[in-house]
């Protein structure tokens, strides 16, 4: 019976956040209560069957576990502990589970806090496409102790084909924060490679067919390069290069704490803020292949 199941709280509805709250809403069998500050978000996850939220602490006040999508560590900690904050409304043993990417730092920190103020917290930060939230085919990896986990993958599953504990917390980020840097490393040799190819003579679809019978086959390959890439085709509302500069900065300071002078990704990163600086970083972060086309490198950056 619905009584039986926790009753949920969505906060964050964006690119990411929207489609994976209608996940929640159409699956699972009690109320889910959502929140934005973004008014035609929030009536879509209305329309879709959620409650609407007057704000945080009305949502926190009667939610057994919220589920936060916002744009990194510093909304995730004012959403969670700053003034009309879910920590200020929230029952005791209340959850909370950040699927946002944020620094390991960050998570680890709202772990501490939460268990401060008695409440549970787990990083499950997700990967995969757009299209992937939309479908419910996420890959959600999670940072959390094996009962909270346990508790949590169900409703995890309303979002993610494949959902995986990493290990305590932090390391949902951990993995994230990995999972991504080689995804936008993959990206740029791809970027500067389709160029090449390109100039050669050698289509786009042909080299991407090719290529993905061979070894050098990858998601990024078939994903990223044929479905943008190929078609050029970069909307402004997909993954920015903005949050790119973010994740990969998480990265690299994760690896200088572990002692790893990280190379390639600092070489990488170099065309992620030339996109920014040509003003073409809001678009879907694949568009680095344009700097290529019209010569610009990262040893100009």
């Amino acid at each position: 019976m619905a009584q039986d199941f926790p009753v949920l709280g969505f906060i964050g509805l964006g690119v990411m956040g929207g489609p994976m709250c209608r996940n929640v809403v159409t699956k699972h069998p009690a109320a889910v209560h959502a929140f934005d500050m973004n008014a035609a978000a929030l009536a879509e996850a209305g329309r879709a069957g959620a409650k609407i939220a007057g704000s945080v602490t009305e949502l926190a006040a009667v939610a057994d576990i919220v589920l936060l999508s916002l744009p990194g560590g510093k909304q995730v900690h004012e959403v969670c502990f700053g003034e009309g904050g879910i920590a200020g409304a929230a029952r005791p043993g209340t959850i909370i589970i950040d699927l946002s990417t944020t620094s390991v730092a960050d998570a680890q920190a709202a772990s501490a806090r939460a268990e401060e103020a008695g409440l549970r917290f787990a990083d499950a930060p997700v990967a995969r496409t757009r299209e992937a939230a939309q479908a419910g085919t996420l890959s959600i990896m999670v940072g959390a102790e094996e009962a909270l986990f346990a508790r949590i993958e169900p409703l995890l599953r309303y979002m993610g084909s494949d959902v995986t504990r990493c290990g305590e917390a932090g390391c949902g980020q951990v993995v994230k924060l990995i999972n991504n840097t080689l995804l936008f490393e993959h990206v740029a040799a791809l970027a500067e490679m389709m160029v090449v190819a390109e100039r050669a003579g050698v289509a786009p679809e042909t080299l991407i067919s090719a290529v993905s019978k061979g070894s050098g086959d990858s998601f990024a390959l078939r994903n990223h390069g044929l479905k943008a890439m190929a078609a050029r085709h970069f909307p402004e509302r997909a993954f920015p290069a903005h949050y790119v500069l973010k994740d990969m900065g998480y990265c690299i300071e994760l690896a200088e704490n572990y002692g790893v002078a990280p190379k390639l990704p600092q070489l990488v990163l170099q065309y992620y803020r030339e996109a920014v600086a040509q003003g073409i970083g809001d678009k879907y972060f694949p568009a680095i292949i344009e700097l290529i086309e019209k010569g610009s490198t990262h040893d100009e950056a």
